[in-house]
């Protein structure tokens, strides 16, 4: 995910600008996090955050708030539904690394694998919102597609910081 977010900065400079929703607060009722996605990537609430998809389906992205109580029941959520959308994760492929966000602490695993499509990248990122709450940032890209929307991802992740 690392080399992936520097290649999506670099091509910021390089693409034309992407149309983005007003910025989202997720949960509704009580906000961790503040982002904003493109209106054709549909965003939408779900239980735990938000998630969207590219408007071709390329990339699915979501961010889930999780405490001390309910990080690993997200974890575990988060590999549920790429395993329930019949995303296999070569765990032979897994890279870790630790960075930073928006001044938010933040750990990344990135693995390879295959969904029907093909080869995707996968990515689980852990991002310290704020003292008790966790994000659980789930990436999943085609490859040879996913590059066409680095712009856009490098305007979603600049965008996520706390709640104000």
């Amino acid at each position: 995910m690392k080399k992936f977010l520097l290649a999506a900065a670099v091509a910021t400079m390089l693409l034309p600008s992407a149309s983005f929703a007003a910025t989202l607060l997720f949960p509704t009722d009580d906000p961790v996090a503040q982002i904003s996605i493109p209106d054709s990537w549909g965003p939408e609430e779900t239980d735990y955050g938000i998630q969207a998809n590219s408007d071709d389906d390329a990339i699915y992205i979501a961010f889930d708030v999780a405490d001390d109580k309910t990080t690993e029941k997200v974890i575990n959520d988060a590999f549920a539904f790429l395993q329930n959308n019949g995303v296999t994760v070569d765990t032979a492929t897994q890279k870790q690394g630790q960075d930073k966000l928006n001044g938010m602490d933040m750990v990344t695993f990135d693995w390879s694998g295959k969904d029907k499509d093909g080869d995707v990248s996968i990515g689980i990122a852990l991002i310290a919102a704020k003292p008790g709450k966790l994000l659980v940032a789930t990436y999943w890209g085609s490859k040879g597609e996913q590059e066409a929307h680095a712009k856009e991802l490098t305007g979603i992740l600049t965008s996520l910081k706390p709640a104000k």
